[in-house]
């Protein structure tokens, strides 16, 4: 008990930044909503839907980019600091590859919307915010890779910083924008989405120029941007980017999956369903946070040989996160309506939205604990194995029970996220045995 006590200390440590940034990374979205629902259901529906097909693309990205943190927190501990930099400059490779192949194929995809079955008027109105947000693609899977490379490195303060600015600007920009205030034009959905590109844009140039002109970055700053690129590196990263985005996809496309389904239902559950989803991603930032932080201290002790304390860093983090995922559940059942009257007035989206909340106020239990099994599997490089249990979780469980009991069998809104919920908990279950089994102490 004294070790889990001890690693959980120091995992708080290292969590505390990195969860106030992913809450600032999510509140971009929060607030996006916020000030979208004030125009409108439909706006509103469309944000939801356009952010579902970003979103799944988008995660593949950072999945593919996870190597960087793990390699380079591996690099750390190993003592190897010009190392680390070598993986950032790969990530920068793979940020830019992936970025280009998603931005083509989102130009391609936005004259085919029709083809999700949504609502004629929310497909009429979600096109200049669907090629506003995939343009951003570039930036923020630059400024991920350089924000892991950053947290890995044991500097993960400035990154914060840098992401609440990027909040606080894309308010702004949103205010200027949506509404039509210091004589620009009322744009309306389309204003958030420059507002978005534009606060992630200037995400990506600020981290750069911190790291580059940081005295305590220098060891690990590349040296040589242009260096031939590593064949063999870049390979070792994609061993292990691949199936973690796998994992990541298919959780993220359950997701997507049931937001379509949602926008078969009509307007308002596809609205409802976007204040409810964004209120469990903000709470759900708090497990991602400590869950990157434990999969980089894995990784860590690793790269260090210490295998011994992987139990001990898993049970602290998962402890917390127990606790912060229970707290949320709390104001979900009890507070849900007033939560979700502070996005938008229609009535009929409040009434679908406590009830998606309460559900939610369930799954928290199980999304905090499935992310941070997956994690510290990440940080022992144990990919592949978790990435067939994620789609077993989602895709053979979560999106079939959520068409079943959602669109089959008439329960609705609140039939689809029974089946996410059912989902999120046999891929905790599932993850946590194999955790359990590749750290099980010698006989």
């Amino acid at each position: 008990m004294h070790n889990v006590m001890k690693e959980a200390r120091a995992t708080v440590v290292l969590a505390v930044p990195i969860i106030i940034g992913q809450l600032s990374q999510v509140l971009m979205g929060f607030t996006d909503t916020v000030m979208i629902g004030r125009i409108g259901t439909v706006p509103l529906a469309a944000s939801s839907f356009g952010s579902s097909i970003f979103n799944v693309l988008f995660i593949i990205g950072i999945g593919l980019l996870v190597p960087v943190s793990v390699f380079a927190s591996r690099s750390r501990g190993a003592g190897r600091h010009d190392e680390a930099g070598e993986y950032l400059r790969h990530g920068f490779l793979i940020a830019l590859v992936t970025s280009l192949v998603e931005c083509a194929l989102i130009v391609a995809m936005s004259r085919h919307l029709g083809v999700f079955g949504q609502p004629p008027e929310v497909v009429a109105s979600v096109n200049p915010f669907f090629l506003l947000i995939g343009a951003s693609l570039l930036p923020v899977f630059m400024y991920s890779a350089q924000r892991q490379f950053a947290e890995s490195m044991g500097r993960p303060w400035v990154p914060t910083a840098i992401s609440v600015a990027s909040v606080l600007l894309n308010v702004g920009l949103n205010w200027i924008l949506i509404y039509g205030h210091f004589g620009f034009p009322a744009l309306g959905l389309t204003g958030s989405g420059i507002a978005t590109l534009s606060a992630r844009v200037m995400s990506c140039c600020v981290i750069f120029l911190w790291l580059r002109s940081d005295k305590l970055m220098h060891a690990a700053w590349p040296r040589r941007w242009l260096a031939p690129f590593s064949a063999e590196r870049t390979w070792r990263m994609m061993h292990v980017g691949m199936p973690a985005a796998g994992c990541l996809l298919f959780e993220i496309g359950a997701f997507a999956a049931a937001t379509v389904m949602m926008g078969w239902l009509g307007a308002v559950p596809l609205a409802a369903h976007q204040v409810a989803i964004s209120c469990a991603s903000l709470t759900f930032m708090v497990a991602l946070g400590l869950a990157i932080a434990i999969g980089m201290r894995a990784s860590a002790a690793v790269g260090a040989g210490e295998h011994g304390r992987l139990r001990a860093i898993w049970a602290g983090g998962a402890g917390i996160a127990a606790s912060m995922s229970v707290m949320a559940a709390v104001i979900f059942l009890f507070w849900g309506s007033w939560v979700s009257s502070f996005f938008i007035a229609d009535p009929g989206v409040i009434a679908v939205s406590t009830r998606l909340l309460a559900i939610g106020a369930v799954f928290q239990l199980f999304d905090g604990n499935q992310v941070i099994n997956s994690s510290a599997l990440r940080g022992m490089t144990d990919v592949r194995i978790p990435a067939l249990l994620t789609f077993v979780a989602y895709w053979i469980v979560a999106v079939p029970l959520a068409y079943l009991l959602g669109i089959r069998m008439g329960f609705g809104p609140s039939g689809i996220w029974t089946g996410l919920a059912l989902g999120l908990a046999v891929a905790a279950i599932l993850l946590g045995l194999r955790f359990l089994r590749l750290t099980r102490p010698a006989a």
